[in-house]
């Protein structure tokens, strides 16, 4: 019989890569040191509201099947729209 699922890594290979030196990003595209948080959420926001825009425009462009994945990938990035403003909000009550 033939087994479908692998075996799990044994957990002396697991704890070699927890322990592993991390990896260091490449540094080609990097935000500035020291950004507050406000900050950095504002220019996500802008970010995703750029995003949502695009993809909302690209979709009127399609049909079918390819509109209406054009169309969920803008709902995701709404979701992540609403939830940074909600962030900013949490961060800056306005009354």
């Amino acid at each position: 019989m033939l087994k479908i699922t692998p075996d799990p890594p044994d957990a002396d290979s697991l704890s070699a890569r927890i322990n592993a030196t991390p990896r260091k990003p490449s540094r080609t595209f990097v935000i500035a040191p020291g950004l507050d948080t406000e900050t950095l959420l504002a220019h996500a926001c802008e970010s995703l509201a750029s995003a949502n825009v695009m993809t909302s425009d690209f979709a009127a462009l399609l049909e079918g099947t390819q509109r209406s994945t054009m169309l969920g990938i803008a709902q995701i990035i709404m979701l992540g729209e609403l939830a940074v403003n909600q962030a900013l909000d949490n961060l800056d009550p306005q009354e």
